[in-house]
């Protein structure tokens, strides 16, 4: 048996099992034996139906059955019930003022009930257990094949499943390949010397001890192994891309300091330290020769758009190798390097675009603006002071001449028909939001490679950001404008919504505007999420017409409406032809409405502590005093205490690493996007693995640049590169 082999060549697998593996990625053996077990059970705890006592608590598996909702016989309050059997036993389930829950689970389901052992000998019952599905039943402990002569421990795996495939199905065909000897064949893909290094398991050590502990600390051991081999090979990869990155030719440019500062003393405001910091680390790297690959953080309303301007102003004003300088010359003329500043919607696009004119209104620089509605040029031939709608096929001949320095757009800018002459710098607003192809393809269109500054106003934790933007330097904003006001944060809990909506109602008053965010688009269907009483856009927008705010302009906003929709929504709200916009997170990189000074947030607690920091950036854009009202259902401490730490954190970076901590970075960024899998998720919350993991990567890249030494490495990386910030 070789890792290459189907598994099929040695396994009995029908059609519903080998789709059921396929859908999870596990098709060979060397597949399956990396699909690890994503968390272990302990069957020792696990009790008999038949040895509950009244008065206990209970942790029991087994089968669900006679499930019925009915109505109590003297106080007529509603009850779910049902049973749980065993093999050894049956007890009743019963659960108060909660009929649904006879809904939620069907008849037959295997379970995990824990709960309180209530009632009389011989008539005992779970009082409101919690119930978690199952998919089966665990091993009894009485006959645990992971318990051995000499350890008390009945630990064993559980494995992430899919329907035809079991967990149980994935512990024995793993143990059948060790039988194979197939451990023999594998070659360990990080290096004896850093494994020592860090005292990690050999790969067949890890993945024996990973499969089928015998201790938990064997397990533990295993799994830290297996985290720092998945974030030492994603560093490999960034290591690589920065090497890539050093050894292409690029644009080197050095249009003088006096031209930059005269270009930013004309800004109706001062700039922050941290923007003045950023603006010089962007314009050294732009003298180094090679290209630079930066990522900006910034809270909403940090300024990141000061900062892009003034760095694009440097290239647009600068002349390509063989001729000469803008100073040089006296004069602009057509010729000079290009910029291309892509937003991920057409309103962000356009915002951008309006921002530049204001920015350059008093120099002779051509800026274009090209989305999938239409195409713009500034300054129009027949007023100068304002933009002229040109054709497509016009504005592409004149990107191509380079007669326009400045491009603005969505990933319209990607497309083949778009091509530039001097292309040196490329701006990607909310970055997150395209994936590597995008980005690649927008680089791509310069012969030497542009230099590329990304954006972000999401807050990513230090482990995170070194992960999966290894290969860029990273600048933080993380001071805001003088004269913007703090948010003033409130929690709302049950029944204490009143005094909010009288504030939000003399804020209309006085001309402002107002958010209200929902976690839902429509109401759920009742048969199958009674459990989850959140508020939807459609239903919430209604009742706030109807019932609070009857004689105020209301619109929807949500992720299911055409481009085309929302930006007509938003331009509405941005006229101030609506006074309150209802809407999902949709809002969360959203268009610049100054007169918007209010959010109010339902069902808060659904929402990371980031993506409420984000949602709540859309109103500090004005010098109105901004509100944020979170409100939550929840009567848990947990979450109460979670949510305040949005009145307590100083920023949206302190916010992220708390939420890190909180939720985990699976939730905050995504295992498909990142590349990463849930234990390398987990794994990158330990700041000095990622640190050891990065450094090795550097070294190893440096010392070995193609990998020849190391092949199986470069066959990890082969995958790596496919599936890395997908979308």
């Amino acid at each position: 048996m070789l890792p290459s082999d189907p598994l099929s060549r040695h396994f009995r697998i029908d059609i519903a099992h080998q789709k059921a593996l396929k859908r999870l990625h596990v098709e060979t053996v060397g597949e399956l034996l990396y699909h690890l077990p994503v968390r272990y059970e302990d069957v020792s705890d696990i009790q008999s139906v038949q040895g509950l006592a009244v008065g206990g608590e209970a942790v029991v598996y087994g089968q669900l059955g006679g499930l019925k909702a009915r109505k109590a016989w003297k106080s007529r309050r509603p009850i779910a019930e049902g049973y749980l059997e065993d093999g050894t036993a049956r007890i009743k389930l019963m659960w108060f003022n909660q009929p649904y829950i006879a809904k939620m689970y069907r008849d037959g389901q295997y379970v995990k009930a824990v709960g309180k052992v209530t009632g009389t000998p011989g008539k005992e019952y779970i009082a409101n257990p919690e119930l978690e599905p199952l998919d089966h039943l665990p091993i009894d402990r009485h006959d645990s094949i992971f318990k051995t002569s000499n350890s008390e421990d009945t630990i064993y795996p559980v494995y992430r499943e899919s329907q035809g495939v079991t967990s149980r199905w994935f512990y024995h065909t793993a143990i059948k390949c060790f039988e194979s000897g197939v451990l023999q064949s594998l070659k360990d893909p990080i290096p004896e010397e850093i494994r020592k290094r860090y005292k990690l398991y050999p790969l067949d050590t890890a993945l024996r001890y990973i499969h089928s502990p015998k201790k938990l600390e064997h397990a533990e051991g295993a799994r830290k192994r297996f985290a720092f081999e998945e974030v030492f090979h994603i560093q490999v990869e960034m290591a690589r891309r920065r090497a890539a990155i050093s050894a292409a030719t690029t644009y080197e440019i050095n249009s003088g300091e006096d031209h930059v500062r005269e270009f930013v003393e004309r800004f109706p405001f001062k700039l922050t330290t941290a923007q003045s910091k950023a603006i010089k680390e962007v314009l050294q790297d732009f003298k180094r020769p090679h290209a630079m690959s930066r990522l900006l953080e910034g809270d909403v309303g940090s300024g990141k758009t000061a900062v892009a301007a003034t760095t694009a102003y440097a290239v647009a004003v600068s002349r390509p190798p063989e001729g000469k300088s803008a100073g040089e010359r006296g004069g602009l003329e057509y010729g000079n390097l290009q910029v291309a500043y892509m937003a991920p919607t057409e309103i962000l696009a356009k915002q951008h675009f309006e921002s530049f004119i204001q920015y350059f209104s008093h120099l002779p620089v051509q800026i274009g603006l090209i989305t999938g509605s239409g195409c713009y040029k500034f300054p129009s031939k027949s007023d100068p002071r304002k933009p002229t709608k040109i054709s497509r096929t016009q504005l592409l001949k004149w990107v191509k001449n380079g007669e326009i320095p400045i491009l603005i757009g969505t990933h319209a800018l990607i497309y083949k028909s778009v091509e530039f002459k001097h292309l040196a710098y490329v701006i990607i607003d909310e970055q997150h939001r395209f994936g590597t192809n995008q980005r690649k393809a927008l680089t791509k269109k310069g012969a030497p490679l542009p230099h590329l500054l990304s954006m972000t106003a999401t807050p990513i934790p230090r482990t995170l950001s070194l992960t999966i933007y290894g290969d860029l330097d990273i600048t933080l904003l993380d001071q805001m404008p003088a004269g913007r006001k703090a948010v003033i944060t409130k929690i709302i809990g049950p029944q204490q919504q009143a005094p909010m909506y009288e504030h939000v109602k003399t804020e209309l008053k006085s001309g402002r505007q107002a958010y209200v965010i929902c976690p839902r688009i429509n109401e759920p269907d009742p048969e199958k999420e009674n459990a989850l009483n959140l508020k939807s856009v459609v239903a919430e927008a209604e009742r706030l017409q109807r019932d609070i705010f009857p004689n105020t302009r209301i619109d929807v906003l949500h992720g299911k409406m055409t481009p085309t929709e929302k930006d007509k929504v938003m331009a509405r709200f941005l006229a101030h032809e609506s006074d309150i916009l209802v809407a999902t997170s949709v809002v969360e990189v959203g268009v610049n409405v100054p007169n918007a000074t209010n959010i109010i947030i339902e069902g808060a607690e659904r929402f990371g502590l980031s993506q409420l920091h984000q949602l709540r950036g859309r109103v500090i854009r004005g010098t109105y005093q901004p509100y944020c009202f979170a409100v939550t259902e929840s009567k848990s401490e947990k979450t109460r205490d979670r949510l305040k730490a949005l009145i307590t954190a100083k920023n949206g970076f302190e916010l992220s690493e708390y939420d890190l901590q909180f939720r985990g970075a699976g939730e905050l960024y995504g295992g498909k996007q990142s590349g990463l899998s849930d234990l390398g998720m987990e794994a990158i919350k330990n700041l000095k693995l990622v640190e050891a993991a990065r450094n090795e990567a550097r070294n190893l890249v440096e010392k070995n640049p193609d990998l020849s030494n190391h092949p199986q490495i470069k066959d990890r990386l082969a995958k790596i590169d496919q599936s890395l910030h997908m979308e």
